[in-house]
């Protein structure tokens, strides 16, 4: 008879990558994993868990984007202005590069 404790899926805590995205390191990690899939969408949704774990509040302050329009911009099915991608980018004290 097994006597170990069984999980049950509803005492699973739900999987969040903002949690992991302590340091800048494991920021560019993050990000540089999703370039390499190459799926814009998802690139516009790891912007946004990288604001989430900076802080949502002070990355619209400093983009100059306001909150509401910063969440629904970094959604998943969106697409935003490449203007509005970079301020975030900016915002968040990292830079798009392209290396050959």
């Amino acid at each position: 008879m097994n006597s170990a404790k069984k999980t049950k899926i509803k005492d699973l805590k739900k999987f969040d990558v903002v949690d992991y995205l302590k340091t800048e390191k494991d920021i560019a990690a993050y990000l540089s994993a999703v370039l390499e899939d190459g799926d814009p969408a998802l690139f516009v949704a790891a912007i946004g868990d990288i604001a989430r774990a900076k802080g949502m509040t002070e990355i619209a302050k400093k983009s100059g984007v306001t909150r509401e329009s910063l969440y629904r911009a970094l959604k998943v099915e969106a697409r935003p202005r490449f203007e509005t991608v970079t301020r975030v980018v900016q915002a968040l004290g990292m830079k798009l590069s392209i290396h050959a």
